[in-house]
This record gives structure tokens, C-alpha cells and sequence, in this order.
């Protein structure tokens, strides 16, 4: 059975996500990432589940005026709807967040955008607070 999508829709619901600063860019997306605690889950709504994904999506003034903007959420929208369901984990926020180039990417690059952010995204978080070193050695 795949997990229910449940929509972001508080600004408190976006920092926690934000906060957890675990995220992946690509030309069409910014992807964020946070698992939910188990005390966030029995605070919820009696009708939500506590395995469902949740996803918001934003667009800033840098995508372009109201028109654009909308139109970029309502593409990540649809990319969300068919990719999180099997590809997203269960007890996970989800934020993404569309680019400049979200709206003229085409629609299955856009879906293989967040279908790699998802990958690098759940692959081993790194310690907290300590940046990788890379082949030069240098942090």
C-alpha cells in the first residue's frame, strides 16, 4: 500500500523542514527533506495518518511574477503526485521548491530532477555541523 500525500500549509510546518537542513538542488528544484518525530505525529489531526508523506511546495519572486509563480507550483504539484507515493518515505515533510528554470524544464526531466534529489537525499546524512572533505582535502 503507498502512503497518502498530506499538504504542507503553515509557515511553522516550512521552517521545521528548513531547519533540518538536509537538501538537494537541481536545475528544475530545490528539494528539503526532514523525518517527523514521533511526538509531531500524535499531535496531529485525528484523520491523518502518521505514516503519510507530507509535501509543501513554494515559489519566490525569483521564478517570476504571480502568473509564473503559480504555474511552477502547480508543475511541482503534478511531479509530486506521481513520483512521492512510490519514491517518497513514509514520516517524511517533503518541501520543494521550484527555480527559475522549473517552469521551462520539460515536465519528465523535471520528474527525473526530483526522482534524484530523492535519491541523494535519503542516502547517509553526514555527521551535523561538519562539512565533507573533498579530493583536495580541504573542508
Amino acid at each position: 500500500m503507498t502512503p497518502s500525500l498530506r499538504r504542507l500549509r503553515k509557515r511553522p510546518e516550512f521552517l521545521r523542514v528548513a531547519r533540518a537542513r538536509r537538501r538537494w538542488v537541481t536545475p528544475g528544484l530545490i528539494l528539503q527533506v526532514r523525518r517527523r518525530q514521533a511526538e509531531e505525529t500524535g499531535r496531529a489531526a485525528p484523520d491523518d495518518e502518521p505514516e503519510a508523506i507530507g509535501v509543501g511546495f513554494t515559489a519566490s519572486r525569483k521564478v517570476g511574477k504571480a502568473v509564473e509563480r503559480n504555474r511552477a507550483r502547480r508543475r511541482l504539484r503534478a511531479v509530486a503526485r506521481e513520483v512521492l507515493p512510490t519514491a517518497g518515505a513514509p514520516g517524511h515533510d517533503y518541501v520543494l521548491i521550484a527555480r527559475a528554470g522549473t517552469l521551462g524544464r520539460p515536465y519528465i526531466e523535471l520528474s527525473k530532477d526530483l526522482k534524484t534529489a530523492l535519491a541523494r537525499v535519503s542516502a547517509e546524512p553526514r555527521e551535523p555541523g561538519r562539512r565533507q572533505k573533498g579530493k583536495t582535502g580541504r573542508a
